[in-house]
């Protein structure tokens, strides 16, 4: 029998580069530069790996126990080995493999459900409702700062059952942390990062001490209690999951209700649409997770070595798989298009993940979404771009830094 050729190590690849940490690769220049890369190659490098842009490619990456999240990893390339920004992310689930890992999940399903997250929706529309009447006579606004950025901190904030009046603070906080994950935030801004780690924990474990004296209907008490064959959460662990649901439930759905209002600006026969059948907002949000995923990359290292395609990579490579590139793949036909009425077939976006590492809050932010965009288009009639977007930069999450709006106000406003 003829013997099989061996795989090509990557690294002999001659592979076009993509250049993350450019700062210009944001809004229409970001989308020409990956939809490029996705015709010419499956793999791009850059310096400290490589970008895998198909679908195929992206959910084996994602679901494979031969890679996990790099976690510490990425702050140690930047030289952070050390410190509260450190133990923070060691300690976040998205950092843990394996059993540890597989036992907490199994002891928080049940407050991260769908049925869970519909508890919430009442709470939504009543706090969307409150931010449109400052704005209901003007007809225009800054959408990011009258509605993209409250909406979620409220939210988050009835979530854990935390006063109203610290919303805007947990915001704040929330952002920084998401720093964490942006290479170029870890290279210039580490003092403050880590100000806001030990802020942020302070913060978590009064709240977690004070549901433990008195227990409320709300998330924190829910963990408290969670409890599976006996097993139950440590205070620790607790502490450390309330601290997740914080930082990556706040900045992730200001950013995507903001592209989503962005790309709906650019089509106001869809907005119109929605705002006379709400019950197309799931699909809506669908697309709009899909289309402009505000993780447009979701990192992966190997833990062995790997042959995939005829490639070899050896371990400890970085993977970064690219959701933007992948979601267009949901289609066979009309993929590189926006259209919340297309039918995309049961399959989801990987805007969320895949895998174990799944994201755990994806079912609330989902309902976030939906109800957002549903009032929205509703009340904000005959939507429209009162000037140029400010894009953020995709290192990190890519979100909106201002989207100015001009609408319609609901008749009876």
């Amino acid at each position: 029998m003829p013997q099989q050729a061996s795989a090509t190590p990557v690294a002999e690849l001659e592979l076009p580069r993509f250049e993350y940490l450019n700062p210009e690769l944001r809004g229409d220049r970001f989308h020409e530069e990956m939809l490029g890369l996705r015709e010419r190659t499956w793999i791009a490098a850059w310096d400290l790996g490589y970008f895998v842009l198909d679908r195929e490619a992206a959910g084996f990456l994602l679901r494979t126990d031969k890679a996990a999240f790099p976690g510490v990893k990425v702050l140690e390339l930047v030289g952070i080995t050390d410190g509260p920004l450190y133990e923070s992310l060691a300690s976040n689930i998205i950092s843990l493999t394996g059993d540890q890992h597989r036992r907490l999940r199994k002891l928080v399903h049940q407050s991260f459900t769908p049925k869970a997250a519909d508890r919430y929706r009442p709470t939504m529309r009543e706090v969307l409702g409150e931010l449109y009447e400052p704005v209901a006579a003007d007809g225009r606004c800054d959408f990011v700062r009258a509605f993209a950025k409250p909406y979620p901190a409220r939210m988050i904030a009835a979530v854990i059952g935390a006063p109203l009046e610290d919303a805007e603070r947990l915001h704040e906080l929330s952002n920084l942390l998401q720093s964490q994950f942006d290479a170029i935030a870890l290279a210039t801004r580490r003092e403050e990062l880590e100000q806001a780690a030990v802020e942020f924990d302070a913060y978590v474990e009064q709240l977690v001490s004070e549901r433990r004296e008195s227990p409320g209907d709300d998330l924190v008490s829910r963990l408290i209690t969670a409890e599976e064959e006996g097993d139950r959460l440590s205070p620790e662990e607790c502490k450390n999951l309330v601290r997740d649901a914080l930082n990556g439930g706040i900045d992730t759905t200001q950013s995507q209700l903001a592209h989503g209002v962005r790309l709906l600006a650019d089509h106001p026969d869809q907005w119109r649409r929605l705002g006379d059948d709400a019950s197309l907002a799931p699909e809506a949000a669908e697309e709009v997770l899909r289309f402009e995923p505000v993780a447009p990359f979701t990192t992966r290292i190997l833990l062995e070595d790997l042959e995939y395609r005829d490639v070899a990579f050896p371990a400890g490579t970085v993977l970064s798989v690219a959701a933007f590139t992948a979601n267009r793949d949901l289609a066979a036909d009309g993929g590189d298009d926006f259209d919340i009425t297309a039918d995309r077939g049961r399959e989801k976006s990987l805007t969320f993940g895949a895998g174990a590492h799944f994201c755990m809050g994806a079912n609330l932010a989902r309902a976030e979404l939906q109800e957002g965009l549903a009032f929205l288009a509703s009340n904000l009639r005959d939507l429209k771009l009162d000037g140029e977007p400010e894009y953020g930069t995709i290192t990190g999450l890519y979100g909106m830094e201002a989207l100015p709006i001009r609408f319609a106000p609901r008749a009876d406003s």
